[in-house]
């Protein structure tokens, strides 16, 4: 388990600002110890990764403990950003847990085979938005024992 007083990082890939607000709240209302980053598009979750762009020094993208992803994004979608960080040797050890509208069987099926950790179909009412991201918190920053490339004493 890991320990309470280091604060966890998770990144946010979502264009909607309304998602963004929402999942915002919901994270602040499970007392989560967790810095929430958010990037608008694949190609930006992927900069920010790599340490690349507006995000080459290490100092303005932490490695994150776990990554909630938007599958309908701009520029490069989440299944496409998806198979960029599991196909990444420095990547895919970061849990990734697809947060999207849809319900579909394929996007299910085709984000399993890509190697999310995670697949959740956002939730219409906020309190039962609140109550998945608690969960997923929950189980990702404080249940499961991860690679210590994950862990952000380490992250360099």
């Amino acid at each position: 388990m890991k320990p309470e007083t280091i604060q966890r990082v998770i990144l946010l890939a979502e264009d909607d600002p309304d998602d963004i607000y929402l999942i915002s709240e919901a994270l602040d209302e499970c007392g989560l110890n967790a810095q929430l980053v958010v990037v608008q598009d694949g190609e930006e979750l992927v900069d920010y990764l790599m340490q690349r762009n507006a995000y080459i020094l290490a100092d303005s993208a932490p490695r994150p403990d776990l990554i909630l992803l938007d599958l309908n994004m701009p520029r490069m979608d989440g299944r496409e950003a998806l198979e960029v960080i599991k196909s990444d040797p420095e990547l895919r050890a970061i849990p990734v847990v697809v947060l999207t509208t849809s319900n579909a069987r394929e996007d299910m099926e085709s984000t399993y085979t890509l190697g999310s950790s995670g697949f959740v179909t956002k939730p219409v009412s906020f309190n039962d938005l609140r109550d998945a991201i608690c969960n997923i918190g929950t189980y990702w920053l404080k249940t499961v024992d991860l690679p210590d490339e994950v862990d952000q004493e380490d992250a360099g």
